[in-house]
């Protein structure tokens, strides 16, 4: 309850982090809906489902106006599920003749249910497993925190420069029986996998050893020349590099135009993307029987509407 009038529900949905949540802002008026950072996903390997049955409650209290994302509003289908993700890891994880050489993983230190599947199956290879970073510390101390994972069991974390470049060394005299998952999946310089790759830690990669990218690049020129330029590192020494063993824990298209059906809301505002991404999203919205300017709004960050 944030004051007389104005009271804050948060709905369970899906998203790339656990116990994500749309932010219903109920009015005297009516409610604003916030969606951002988030996808329909069924099949989920860790949590609940989307609460489709709460959605469809609020769609009859007068929805005024949903802000929603617009990330993959241009992309025509519906976002697989985390499920399909974990399918795709086990393909190239158990899949590929790797039993011979070091494996790395990186991606996001805040996709717990990916880490959870990363673990599955560096068990399956008998592999120990070692997380070297840390944002990854953080993250993962943070989940076990509220009980939702209990990673430690099953891991060694090692946080700090030191300690990584040290951990490294002994893993260097049996390197087939690890599994290091780094951080550095967008080519941070800060990050593990970028120290590994420039030889900041006195530690060599081999030919076949296997680096795997589940994540995709985050596309900002920034992101992008980074991951260029480690990949460009990592391929001088001859690695396997697996990318884009990923899905994204955003609604593409096809999921924005189940979920405006469910909501229902009388006015659309699209957000969390740029001008074409925006763009997208009202174009998607025309389609369904809104209008541009007349209840999809186009607002800039910091102009107001008054509904």
């Amino acid at each position: 309850e944030v004051s007389n009038n104005i009271t804050i529900e948060f709905i369970h949905i899906t998203h790339s982090i656990p116990q994500s949540a749309l932010v219903a802002v109920h009015t005297k008026y009516g409610v604003i809906l916030y969606a951002n950072d988030f996808k329909l996903d069924m099949h989920p390997t860790l949590g609940k489902k989307p609460n489709f049955k709460r959605m469809e409650e609020i769609s009859k209290e007068n929805v005024l106006a949903l802000v929603v994302e617009s990330t993959y509003a241009s992309d025509q289908r519906k976002m697989p599920s985390e499920q399909v993700a974990k399918d795709m890891l086990r393909d190239v994880l158990l899949g590929t003749d790797n039993k011979d050489n070091l494996i790395i993983v990186t991606t996001f230190s805040s996709h717990i249910a990916r880490l959870k599947a990363i673990i599955e199956f560096g068990k399956k290879l008998n592999r120990k497993i070692l997380f070297l970073g840390r944002s990854l510390a953080k993250y993962v101390k943070a989940a076990e925190k509220i009980g939702i994972v209990g990673f430690s069991k099953d891991i060694e974390m090692v946080k700090y420069s030191r300690q990584i470049e040290r951990r490294l060394k002994k893993v260097d005299k049996d390197r087939k029986k690890y599994m290091l998952v780094v951080t550095g999946h967008q080519g941070e310089h800060k990050s593990v996998l970028y120290k590994i790759a420039k030889k900041e830690f006195k530690f060599n990669l081999y030919p076949e050893d296997n680096v795997v990218f589940s994540c995709r690049t985050i596309p900002t020129p920034t992101n992008i020349g980074n991951r260029d330029a480690l990949e460009n590192e990592l391929k001088q020494t001859g690695v396997r590099i697996f990318k884009d063993i990923h899905q994204s824990g955003h609604a593409a298209r096809e999921d924005l135009r189940d979920f405006i059906h469910i909501i229902k809301p009388k006015n659309i505002i699209p957000s969390h993307g740029n001008k074409e991404m925006r763009e997208s999203l009202a174009e998607l919205a025309e389609e369904m029987g809104y209008k541009i300017r007349e209840n999809v709004l186009m607002l800039k960050d910091g102009s107001k509407v008054a509904l």
